[in-house]
């Protein structure tokens, strides 16, 4: 009898050798990786740690709140110009699409470096500014402000460039991890800032001119070095990284944690020192994940072969799902003119899609107050007799688990079919609740910290989610340019949300409440920003309504994706068995 051809069915059959005396499966240590093997998919790691350093260092704009005060002090300006410069800050984004356009031109760290040069100036100048070594008119002021902003964009292009190119397979979890480290720059300076000298504000100045500038020197080495290509099957690739993607959400949670509650602590310089060494060390840590899951890989097989990861049907798309889609919904969009997931949008195709302008006012109304909110939260605090920068840390350390929350799509798909779009209208109901939270309550210090962290949490969601969701409806080549079109909103947010806030604060400093000092105005009481709070409530209940309905417009698509992945899986297996 001729022997029967095995085939790759065999291969999912136990065979008796697999199994001991009890029955149970048995499990053999695997050899481990060649070296070189092990330090090339390392190094891959590597990228994604200096992306994390990156962002960590370079959500800059986050900590305006903590120093406005004293600029607006020593500048002599009124709210309305304070305003001004927070807009300046957040008008750079509007021209980060430059980053898309210097890097059709330039290697990734030659614009790394560059962002790094404006950020050393716009905030270096700003401190000489603040800390009265040099005197400037208020329009370079405002110019420095600018390139600060921009600065910002510039190293978020880098990051997100990063994730796509070195982790084509786990884009949305490399992007959500490092972007939600982003949230987490405001709570670092701040606990660097009781560390060092806390009783200079200008000193958040001089860390966010100085700091980002250091960390892209050490970023420097895994930018400048390509990874080998990882030479292990495409399976056991993404086992691997799905793994280590677990301990570093794991470590990014602790990092968050202990930000917080050593924000509680940091009265004490000592206490505060400790705490920022811990926080170093937890920001290093990342670095030894993928050497832990290879050494569990070697000394412990069994954990190994129990633990699988599903990823979500609703990750970003590679290169033959987009193929299969694209074939199966090509009627669907040419009659309902709905956008079709993966495809690259120019700029004039972008324009012209009801899916962005629906995405685009569900931020403008959505994150973009949430951003105002926290520029705000000096003036907010003042003028409730609160201390800015626990406000400011708390804010920061919920934006950061709102940023983690939006790589649950990826873990929970199985228990919740719901769209990325469906998470973000579901992201935005923390908003409108905060700020009617504000608005009525009598309970000031604790509905004031509730709101911020509710605020904090909503925002840093959007802000993470955003990047996967442009990628996904408009395509991810394109992510570069398309995604700072989308944040054009921010700017214009900021002087529109920020002007209205400024001018009801400068209406209620009657000469009762208010302190003048040149054109300075100081408001204290609950009346400052109040009708600010229902405002920015009915603002972010349309951008929940606007949500609502990208959703509902996309939903079709997304299933139809679903329905052709397990058309595709199933009719696989059929072809395996037949063999």
């Amino acid at each position: 009898m001729r022997p029967r051809i095995r085939d790759a069915s065999d291969k999912l059959r136990p065979t008796r050798s697999s199994f001991d005396d009890d029955g149970e499966p048995k499990f053999h240590r695997k050899h481990p990786p060649p070296l070189r093997t092990m330090f090339g998919r390392w190094r891959k790691w590597t990228v994604l740690v200096a992306a994390i350093w990156i962002q960590a260092s370079t959500g800059t704009n986050f900590d305006f709140s903590a120093y406005s005060s004293h600029l607006k002090s020593v500048l002599g300006i009124s709210q309305v110009r304070l305003n001004y410069l927070a807009v300046a800050s957040d008008l750079g984004k509007a021209f980060g699409w430059s980053s898309g356009i210097a890097l059709g031109y330039f290697p990734l760290s030659v614009v790394l470096f560059a962002a790094a040069a404006m950020g050393f100036v716009g905030y270096g100048v700003q401190w000489l500014v603040i800390s009265n070594v040099i005197a400037l008119p208020y329009s370079l002021v405002f110019l420095c402000c600018l390139l600060a902003g921009l600065s910002i964009c510039w190293f978020n292009t880098a990051c997100f460039i990063l994730c796509i190119r070195h982790f084509p397979t786990n884009r949305a979890l490399a992007l959500s991890l490092t972007v939600s480290f982003n949230g987490i720059s405001a709570a670092l300076y701040s606990l660097a800032f009781n560390a060092l000298n806390p009783s200079s504000s200008n000193l958040y100045l001089l860390l966010n001119s100085l700091v980002p500038l250091g960390v892209s020197l050490a970023a420097l080495y895994p930018v400048l070095v390509k990874p080998s290509l990882d030479p292990t099957p495409d399976s056991e690739s993404r086992r691997h990284d799905s793994h280590v993607f677990a301990i570093m959400n794991v470590v990014a949670v602790v990092t968050s944690f202990h930000l917080l509650l050593s924000s509680s602590s940091t009265n004490v310089t000592s206490s505060a020192r400790l705490h920022l060494v811990g926080a170093i060390f937890l920001m290093v840590f990342p670095l030894c994940a993928p050497l832990l899951v290879y050494a569990r890989d070697y000394y412990f097989p069994d954990i190994n072969q129990r633990f699988q990861h599903d990823s979500s049907g609703y990750v970003m798309l590679n290169i033959d799902e987009l193929k299969l889609q694209k074939a199966s919904v090509t009627g669907t969009a040419k009659e309902g003119n709905i956008v079709r997931l993966g495809d690259e949008h120019s700029f004039g195709l972008l324009i012209t899609r009801l899916e962005f302008w629906l995405y685009y006012i569900a931020y403008f109304c959505g994150g973009t107050i949430g951003l105002v909110y926290s520029n705000n939260l000096g003036q907010i605090a003042q003028s409730l007799g609160q201390s800015s920068t626990t406000l400011v840390t708390v804010y920061s350390s919920f934006s950061f688990f709102g940023r983690l929350l939006s790589a649950a799509p990826d873990f929970i798909h199985k228990r919740f079919r719901l769209t990325r779009t469906g998470w973000f209208t579901i992201a935005l109901l923390p908003t409108p609740i905060a700020f009617f939270l504000l608005a009525i309550s009598s309970l000031q210090q604790l509905a004031l910290q509730t709101a911020t962290a509710l605020i904090g949490l909503s925002s840093g969601f959007i802000f993470a989610a955003a990047v996967s969701i442009t990628s996904e409806l408009f395509g991810p080549n394109s992510v570069g340019v398309n995604h700072n079109i989308l944040i054009t909103n921010i700017p214009i947010g900021s002087l529109l949300y920020g002007f209205i806030a400024a001018s009801i604060y400068e209406a209620n400093a009657n000469p009762e409440i208010r302190t003048v000092v040149s054109d300075s105005v100081v408001c204290i009481g609950r009346d400052c920003y109040h009708k600010t709070f229902v405002l920015w409530g009915c603002l972010s209940l349309l951008g929940l309504a606007s949500s609502f309905l990208l959703y509902m417009r996309t939903k079709p698509v997304y299933h139809r994706l679903e329905q052709d992945r397990v058309s595709v899986t199933s009719s696989s297996y059929k072809d395996i068995d037949s063999m």
